[in-house]
This record gives structure tokens, sequence and C-alpha cells, in this order.
């Protein structure tokens, strides 16, 4: 979203917005709704507002950065318009005097006699004149110009901030969700699926990646000692507490917690396929649960056999493992690129 001259209200709406999100509290204040049936609340409720936080301011700074960049061209073009216009106006001056030479013979000295001579030449009095309101005018467009960089500058630093503070928040936020994760995962229970604030599908399309941003890390296929056999999904690289979402509509067949993929969730889609989500943080649904496309089904973690932050997405033909399917062509073929 860009930042509009046309909308002077929207940015310090933004701002007062950003200022009182970023003061909610976190930590032990928020710890009540993380028990059995939370709402709405709670840690992983925590980092899915600040993450969405963090999305929205990110995008205002980065479009606080191109306006000031396009700012900063426009006070540029500006100047270099006054630096041609003066030079024009001197060369105008120095016509002035040769024509003083040439009728009197002599340097032109007087201020009475530059007031007449254009009297006596009045081409160059009437460009001179319009030179100097020209000058006149693209001094003030350079003023009013660099004006509304400092402005969007200010605005940046600002931004800058409430960016800061926002993204310190939510990496506090994602430790104690890897934290309470680790705990469920040491115990073997999920506990009750914290619902998350969010509508149920954000998507008309019938198949979705599971995660929004990403980069493809391990591959389907692809061995390392990691695993037993060769990898049975595809890996994508993403930050603890990033929403996952259901490829597909369907029913989930299956909530854990515990062993190498952590805590998971399985889905059924209504073609017959079942779908693998693991290593989470964190689950919104709960089994037997209908799910649609896109629809936050839970948070990226890093539990289990995992080393690292990502989702390990499976296509299966059957629930269990040993079954899987490679998940980019199967996704490609319904509709869904990624790479």
């Amino acid at each position: 979203m860009r930042l509009s001259r046309r909308h002077p209200l929207l940015v310090p709406v933004l701002l007062c917005a950003f200022a009182v999100l970023v003061a909610r509290p976190t930590g032990a204040d928020e710890e009540a709704g993380d028990g059995p049936g939370g709402r709405g609340s709670g840690t992983g409720s925590e980092v899915a507002r600040l993450y969405q936080d963090a999305i929205l301011v990110t995008q205002q700074y980065e479009a606080g950065l191109r306006e000031a960049d396009e700012q900063e061209a426009r006070l540029r073009r500006a100047g270099q318009l006054l630096d041609r216009e003066r030079r024009e106006l001197a060369v105008l001056h120095e016509d002035l005097g040769r024509d003083s030479r040439a009728r009197y013979g002599g340097p032109d000295q007087s201020a009475q006699l530059r007031r007449a001579l254009p009297q006596a030449n009045p081409a160059v009095g009437i460009a001179i004149g319009r030179s100097r309101r020209t000058e006149a005018r693209l001094a003030a467009d350079k003023a009013a110009a660099a004006a509304r960089w400092q402005t969007v500058a200010r605005r940046n630093r600002e931004l800058a901030d409430v960016k800061r503070t926002i993204e310190a928040k939510l990496d506090e936020a994602r430790r104690r969700l890897q934290g309470r994760a680790d705990v469920s995962v040491a115990r073997g229970s999920c506990g009750s699926a914290v619902r998350l604030d969010r509508p149920r599908t954000s998507s008309t399309r019938a198949w979705v990646a599971p995660v929004e941003t990403y980069r493809l890390s391990a591959s389907f296929g692809s061995g390392g000692e990691r695993w037993a056999h060769r990898h049975t999904g595809q890996d994508f690289a993403v930050p603890i507490g990033t929403p996952v979402r259901a490829a597909g509509a369907g029913r989930v067949v299956k909530v854990s917690c515990g062993g190498a993929f952590g805590i998971q969730v399985v889905v059924r889609h209504e073609n017959g396929y079942y779908t693998q989500y693991a290593h989470l943080a964190a689950v919104s649904v709960a089994q037997d649960d209908r799910v649609a496309a896109g629809q936050w089904i839970g948070q990226s973690g890093t539990t289990g056999n995992s080393t690292g932050p990502h989702l390990h997405f499976e296509v299966r033909v059957t629930p269990q493992t040993g079954s899987a399917l490679d998940p980019v062509p199967w996704l490609g073929d319904h509709g869904v690129a990624v790479g």
C-alpha cells in the first residue's frame, strides 16, 4: 500500500494505531489464554497479532522508503531546473552587458543604465523578466520539494522505530511460543487448540501454498543424516509463529505432539489425498474440524527432528507415513506454483 498525499490523515492514524499495539501487554499478562479452550488470546494469538502488525508496518515503511526516493528525485530535478534557469538568466545578463558596451562604448556600471537597457532592447527585457519569474517559481518548487522530503524522512524514522519495537516484541513472543511447544512435545500432549483472531479463510481459491511467504529448503527425496530414508516432504523455511494454512478444504484427521514430526496436523481432502503439516509450534484446529482452503490451522516452529524453524509439508495417499508424493508438482497440478 503506497502512502498517498491525497490522504494526509492516513499516516498519523496508522502511527497512533501502531503506538497502541506496541504498548499492548505481553508475557505474563497474556498467559491466561494459553490454557485449554483458549480463544483469541495467549502466546500463539499474540504471535499471530504481532506477525500481522509486523507485516503492516513493514509495508508502510517500505512504501515510505519508495516515496522518499520519489521525493528526493523530485528535489534533485527541481534543483537541476533551477540551476539551468539561473544559467540562462546569467546569459541574458551577459547579452545585456554586451548590448550596453555596443551602444555606449564602455562597461555597464550604472544601475540606471541597466534599467534603461531593457527599454532600448525590449526582446531582452521581456526574456529577463520571464526568466526571473521562472526562477522564482522554480525556487519555490525546490523549497516545497525539500519540505516534502523532510516530512517523509521524519515519518520514515518514526515508522522505523515502531517497526523495531514490534519486531523485538515478536521475537520475544516467538521464543515463548517455541518454549511452550517444546514442553508440549516433551509431555506428548498438545492441549486444546487456540483459535486465532483470523477469518476462517482468506482465499477464494480451491488450493493454496501452506504458507504465504517462504524460502524453499529441503526438498522431497533429498538425503541427509536427519532422515533414516529420503526426505518425505517439502520444507518451507519460515520464522517461528508463521501462520500455516490448510492447502485445501478438508477434515482434520490427526493432531499430535511428539516423535520426529513434533507437533503436527494431518488433513484429509475432498479428493482423497492427505496433507501433513509438521514441526509446528502451535495448532489452531482440533481433530475432526472441517477446514477451508487458506484457513489458519497452526503456526510454524521447530519441534521434533528439526534443526531450525520451518514447515515440513507432505502430500500423502494415506494418512500414514510411507505414502508421500512430491508436494511441489502435486501443488502445481492443483494450480499452486511453489518456488
